[in-house]
């Protein structure tokens, strides 16, 4: 109930003050005023505020917020200790080097293509830049500022 009364009073001063700005002719500004103060009033008649305020006080959606936040922590902190290694199950042993494996790794996998291993000749390169000409302008920075 108090709820609904401070919209209403909230859209009736938001009214008033759209008139007085229709009054000094400033009509767009007017019409903006007056379409956000009718939105405190729509809020009430579509019921959303009597809504909003049986979900704020009532106790009984604020533990289950809390039950929300406790599962939150809790898939947080198994995530955590997964990432560390503390809940997996050990390893088997790996296969000694002599030891053929039985399986494959990547069963599906293609085979690499096998080309006759020549390599295209890179072309020449041309002389790189004196090293003097790449700092220089560095050097005149580092003289201006009495480095």
């Amino acid at each position: 109930m108090l709820a609904e009364t401070i919209c209403s009073a909230v859209s009736a001063a938001g009214l008033g003050i759209a008139a007085v700005t229709a009054y000094r002719k400033r009509f767009l500004a007017a019409t903006r005023i007056a379409a956000y103060s009718l939105v405190p009033v729509a809020l009430v008649l579509t019921g959303l505020v009597e809504w909003v305020s049986g979900i704020v006080f009532n106790p009984t959606v604020w533990i289950g917020f809390g039950l929300l936040g406790l599962a939150w922590l809790l898939f947080t902190a198994t995530r955590a200790v997964e990432r560390r290694g503390l809940g997996k199950a050990p390893k088997p042993p790996k296969a000694a080097k002599g030891t053929p494996q039985t399986e494959a790794v990547a069963p599906t996998a293609s085979a690499p293509s096998l080309g006759t291993g020549e390599r295209p000749s890179p072309a020449p390169r041309s002389a790189p830049a004196a090293p003097a000409d790449d700092f220089s302008d560095i050097e005149a920075i580092l003289k201006k500022h009495g480095i």
